[in-house]
């Protein structure tokens, strides 16, 4: 039960209390319990509620050929100067039923898993997108890479990102510790525009 709830009854209880007792104390009990009440009821579910919606940044965009045949970022481009948080968006052929992963691998050689609230890169329509979040210095080099995985190496990367959020430490993993169930099938280079070093 939350704090607010419990200080509504506590509001109610003393509003219940300040009908029974003497004058000496009804009226303190009835605006004591009746200031708990409205506060109580007013901030209800503020503390809980969701924070504000990520706002990304969306790059260049590269022309599409259809049908399309192959996994491949569309947006950014190769090449590109990108901002902290990106909007990382691609295409995939319509017989395609893995789950698709974006890691980025940016100058300490390490790979780092991106995810929004789907986990995996979000899937629709022949489309895919994740939002991809940088850490490094203005200028570094980042490789976007993207890799489709089994049910196993997705599970891995998820349990990845728990633990690292849970740990509040991102420390990346090796090339040897990616799952066997990850095949790359798409890498781009990207630059930073800005310094984004502690950014999140």
């Amino acid at each position: 039960m939350s704090v607010e709830i419990i200080l509504s009854i506590i509001g109610a209880a003393l509003i219940l209390v300040a009908l029974f007792v003497g004058p000496k104390w009804k009226v303190p009990s009835g605006i004591l319990g009746l200031v708990l009440l409205m506060y109580g009821a007013y901030s209800v579910g503020t503390v809980t509620m969701p924070g504000q919606i990520e706002q990304v940044a969306q790059g260049n965009k590269l022309e599409v050929t259809y049908p399309v045949e192959r996994i491949q970022i569309i947006s950014p481009l190769a090449g590109d100067s990108v901002e902290c948080r990106i909007l990382t968006m691609g295409v995939y052929p319509d017989a395609h039923d893995k789950d698709i992963w974006v890691l980025l691998k940016p100058s300490d050689n390490k790979y780092y898993p991106q995810s929004d609230h789907t986990n995996t890169s979000f899937k629709r329509n022949g489309e895919w997108q994740v939002i991809t979040r940088f850490g490094g210095d203005e200028g570094e080099r980042y490789d976007i890479i993207v890799y489709e995985t089994d049910a196993e190496a997705s599970q891995f990367f998820i349990g990845t990102i728990e633990s690292w959020k849970e740990a509040l430490s991102y420390p990346g993993l090796q090339l040897e510790e990616l799952p066997a169930g990850a095949r790359e099938v798409d890498r781009i280079t990207v630059f930073l525009q800005e310094n984004c070093r502690g950014v999140f």
